[in-house]
């Protein structure tokens, strides 16, 4: 498997591959992010999710891939740095906002710093059609966070610093895109550099809501790890998905594609969440998903 997909890189079958990636990255990172702002606190929903990544993926990394490369060690420790901080902050943006508020504004700072992190890193330039469709995609992720914001009557008070957090959690999205697209692209076999990284990722939260995870009773804890498990498998074909995407194509490009997950988010969250729609949002998504064809076909 390794030896067929380090053969796409770099040409059109690769390409094509890194876009239906990225594409189904989108899908699953909203329903991950559904699973996070769900029935539990996003804390111990991240730590369940987090418990059994640790258990699926560390007997992968030991026994069926290759081992890191020396020169991998420092670049896997940044990454766990950088993944703490992400999730920290993105437990703090979901405690603190809606979910139909925050995540577009999460998604779409992500995207404009991807991609000149992108130029900066890879050298990747977009043109003049393709900076087009980014403004197109980032009106439709920021405006359709405006709408719902007008739309809340709860916690308006607390919308301030979720917005706060919304922003600098997007913009630890742009690092950890760009970093680990450099990470998996600083190795022989990109499955070794999957399977630890989701060893290391998912060390920090079980830990430091082991006591609260132990606390709760029996048939909510059942609850928790029925989700973590499924939120595990999630997090493999979504974070997974997006880094190979990464990997076999250009890195700005597959950010903004995957940011088509707002669209997935509205969605999930007036299907499985109760939140509400309507024709303006709808017109809103599809300026989202107008904005990523744009960047797609004008490459």
């Amino acid at each position: 498997m390794s030896d067929w997909l380090i053969a796409q890189e770099g040409t059109q079958t690769g390409l094509y591959l890194s876009m239906a990636l990225a594409l189904s990255a989108a899908v699953l990172h909203a329903i991950f992010g559904a699973l996070q702002k769900g029935r539990h606190d996003p804390w111990l929903s991240r730590a369940g999710i987090d418990v059994f990544a640790f258990l699926m993926a560390l007997p992968v990394a030991l026994f069926v891939v290759p081992w890191p490369e020396p020169h991998m060690v420092p670049i896997l420790a940044a990454v766990f740095v950088i993944h703490v901080a992400y999730k920290i902050l993105q437990a703090m943006t979901y405690t603190r906002g809606a979910y139909t508020v925050v995540y577009p504004v999460v998604r779409g700072t992500g995207p404009l710093f991807t991609v000149i992190g992108a130029w900066l890193i890879f050298g990747e330039t977009f043109n003049l059609w393709q900076w087009l469709g980014v403004a197109v995609l980032l009106g439709g992720i920021y405006g359709l966070a405006l709408y719902n914001l007008r739309k809340i009557t709860e916690g308006r008070d607390r919308l301030v610093p979720a917005l706060l957090f919304a922003v600098a959690t997007g913009a630890m999205v742009a690092l950890y895109t760009t970093f680990d697209a450099y990470g998996i692209r600083s190795t022989a076999d990109p499955f070794t550099f999957l399977a630890w990284f989701f060893v290391i990722d998912s060390v920090f939260m079980p830990l430091v809501n082991a006591r609260r995870m132990l606390a709760l009773p029996r048939a909510e804890l059942a609850s928790l790890l029925r989700r973590g498990f499924v939120g595990a498998l999630v997090a493999f074909c979504s974070f997974g998905g997006i880094m190979l995407a990464t990997r076999l194509g250009p890195v700005g490009q597959a950010a903004v594609l995957r940011e088509t997950s707002t669209v997935f988010a509205a969605l999930i969250g007036w299907l499985m969440l109760g939140e509400s729609t309507g024709p303006r949002r709808v017109a809103l998504m599809g300026l989202i998903a107008a904005g990523a064809i744009i960047v797609q076909l004008a490459a």
